[in-house]
C-alpha cells in the first residue's frame, strides 16, 4: 500500500458523516442524479428536461436542452462533457448515446457496437486519455423493462477509442458507472443489482483483463454511482437506502450514512432473492430526507467537496471529506459562454 493510501484510511477512520451537516447547490432541480464537477467552480447535473444543468458558483440555473430525432426531451441519465462545452448523454428514455450541444442541437453519437444495440446506456466517461467509457446496464429494450433480476448477467461495457467503439467487458449483472484509478492501470464499475464492485486491469491498447471482486454488498443494497478519490478509494451510493459507503483499495467497507427504513429495506431484500427489484419501488417515498442519493462527485478548489446527486431531489447535497478526489478528465474545460 502506497503512503498516500494508507494516510487516506487512517483519515476515513476518525471521519464522520451526519445529515444535518449537509451543504445544498441548486435548487428547483430536476432530477439531478449525476454531477460533473471543473475548476471554474460550475457544476453540471442530469436533467430530467431534456439535458444538463448548469449550477455557476453564484447559485444560478442554465438549462441545456435538446430532443431526440423522434421528438422526446433528450433527459440525462448519465452523461460526459467535452472539451467544446457539448455533452455525451446517455438517455433516460430509448436507447443509444447522443451528442447535444449548448444550443440545444442533438444528433446520434453512438447508438449500436459491435452488432448489438446499445438500448439501456446508463454512464458515460471521458478519460484522460480521450478515450469514452460507456455501461449499459442491460440487453433488453428499456421501454419493456419492470423489474431487474439479482441474477440476471446480460450488462456490457463499451470502450471508444479513436473513433473505433467495441465491447470490453460481458456478462455484468447492470453496470452501473464505471471509473479508471488514479494509477491509469484499472477500471472500476459497480453493478446495481448484482451488488459488487469490481476491478478489472487495462492494458495499453484499453483491453480489460479477469475481473477481481472487491467486494459484494448483500441485496438490501441497490448500488447507483460511485467515485474513485486520489488515494483509491471508492465512495459508493446505493438508492432507496441512501446509504453512503467507503471502501478501501482492499475492499475494507465503512457505512458513512444512511437515510432508510428497515421495513422497506426488507422489502427490498425480498425482491432482490425473489422476482427481482421492481422499477417502481426504487421510486416510492418513504419520508428520507435524502431523496434517493445517486452519485458522487469530488470538486471545490482543493476537490474536498464531496457532492451527492440524487434520483428525486431538488437540489445537490454536498459535505467536506477529509481525502480529495480524484481530478477528473473535465476537470479544467470552462468556463464557457
Amino acid at each position: 500500500m502506497t503512503a498516500a493510501a494508507t494516510s487516506a484510511e487512517r483519515a476515513m477512520e476518525s471521519f464522520s458523516l451526519r445529515i444535518d451537516d449537509l451543504g445544498r447547490s441548486g435548487s428547483d432541480l430536476h432530477r439531478p442524479e449525476l454531477v460533473l464537477t471543473t475548476a471554474c467552480g460550475d457544476l453540471y447535473v442530469s436533467d430530467e428536461r431534456g439535458g444538463v444543468t448548469r449550477i455557476a458558483p453564484d447559485g444560478r440555473t442554465t438549462l441545456y436542452s435538446g430532443h431526440h430525432p423522434d421528438g422526446w426531451p433528450l433527459g440525462a441519465n448519465g452523461f460526459a462533457m467535452l472539451d467544446d462545452g457539448s455533452f455525451l448523454i446517455a438517455p433516460l428514455v430509448g436507447g443509444g448515446v447522443y451528442r447535444l450541444y449548448r444550443d440545444g442541437r442533438a444528433e446520434p453519437w453512438l447508438v449500436a457496437v459491435d452488432g448489438q444495440p446499445l438500448s439501456c446506456p446508463n454512464f458515460v466517461l471521458l478519460d484522460a486519455l480521450d478515450r469514452i467509457w460507456i455501461c449499459c446496464l442491460t440487453q433488453a429494450d428499456r421501454t419493456t423493462v419492470s423489474s431487474y433480476p439479482r441474477v440476471t448477467r446480460d450488462g456490457f461495457i463499451v470502450l471508444v477509442d479513436r473513433g473505433e467503439a467495441r465491447i470490453v467487458a460481458e456478462g455484468l449483472g447492470y453496470p452501473n458507472e464505471v471509473r479508471i484509478d488514479p494509477t491509469g492501470r484499472y477500471l472500476y464499475t459497480n453493478e446495481t443489482m448484482a451488488g459488487r464492485l469490481l476491478r478489472f486491469p487495462i492494458s495499453p491498447q484499453g483491453e480489460l483483463g479477469p475481473a477481481e471482486t472487491i467486494i459484494e454488498y448483500d441485496e438490501s443494497n441497490v448500488l447507483d454511482g460511485f467515485a474513485l478519490d486520489a488515494a483509491g478509494g471508492a465512495w459508493m451510493t446505493a438508492i432507496i437506502s441512501n446509504r453512503l459507503w467507503y471502501v478501501s483499495r482492499e475492499g475494507k467497507a465503512r457505512l458513512l450514512m444512511e437515510d432508510g427504513h428497515a421495513e422497506q429495506l426488507e422489502r427490498v431484500a425480498h425482491l432482490q432473492r425473489t422476482t427481482g427489484m421492481l422499477k417502481s419501488v426504487i421510486y416510492e417515498e418513504h419520508g428520507s430526507r435524502l431523496r434517493n442519493i445517486s452519485s458522487v462527485a469530488f470538486g471545490g478548489p482543493d476537490l474536498r467537496t464531496v457532492y451527492l446527486g440524487c434520483l428525486m431531489g431538488d437540489c445537490v447535497r454536498s459535505f467536506r471529506s477529509p481525502v480529495a478526489g480524484m481530478r477528473p478528465a473535465h476537470w479544467d474545460f470552462g468556463p464557457f459562454a
